[in-house]
């Protein structure tokens, strides 16, 4: 399938679970999402997976105590000052169900985005869209440099484990990522981009498994308000 049909469709996927009322149904399309995401490397898809799984973990736990709504208490807890009296109802629970899952079906699909598709033929065949497919180009090079900073430091003796340890290496991969983006930059003005008359790499055909994709992302989008 074309970058671009399948961009379509991981956008209809992700706008069908934020429109979505029912849990079912959401959790039928995160479901979906997360079969795509498994097909990633384990390596690689283990941080788009984990960050998104506690994002939506703490959206559901925190949710049921930040809601007000429903009559059918499932659990009644302390009176807090300033706060009141927490209590946790069953149209919470099914809310904080509901917003993680949709924040849940986007991040897969965001996941399912920089990990499955070749960014260097989405940034052929769809112009508008260039700035955003270039810079998620960029995100394995810095999973690339991480890894390579992290090897450099078990080689100094110095393991890198936990939350401080992880952290350290936000100043060295910031760097190296502005200095990168200096090099690109300059690499593509002295190519010509953006100057009129310059040539193109031919497009691949597109074939019918890209118009397919399209049309089950129109669908999904036009009639998902109907029946999820």
């Amino acid at each position: 399938m074309r970058p671009a049909a399948a961009v379509a469709l991981l956008a209809a996927l992700a706008a069908a679970a934020l429109l979505a009322e029912h849990v079912w149904a959401v959790a039928v399309v995160t479901a979906v999402l997360l079969a795509v995401c498994l097909r990633a490397p384990r390596g690689r898809r283990r941080f788009y997976l984990l960050g998104t799984a506690v994002s939506a973990g703490a959206l559901f736990l925190l949710t049921p105590f930040i809601e007000t709504i429903g009559s059918h208490p499932v659990w009644t807890g302390p009176i807090v000052p300033v706060l009141g009296q927490l209590d946790v109802t069953r149209e919470e629970v099914t809310s904080a169900a509901l917003n993680a899952l949709r924040l849940a079906a986007v991040g897969f699909a965001f996941a399912a985005y920089a990990l499955l598709l070749d960014h260097d033929r989405l940034l052929q065949t769809v112009r508008f869209a260039r700035p955003a497919a270039l810079a998620t180009r960029l995100m394995p090079t810095l999973e690339r440099d991480a890894a390579g900073f992290v090897e450099a430091l078990r080689g100094r003796g110095m393991e890198v484990s936990g939350v401080r340890g992880r952290a350290a290496l936000l100043s060295p991969l910031l760097a190296s990522s502005l200095e990168r983006g200096m090099n690109l930059a300059e690499a593509m003005e002295a190519r010509g981009y953006g100057r009129p008359g310059r040539s193109n790499v031919p497009r691949p055909p597109w074939r019918a498994i890209d118009s397919a994709g399209l049309l089950v992302a129109g669908a999904i989008v036009i009639t998902g308000k109907l029946w999820l």
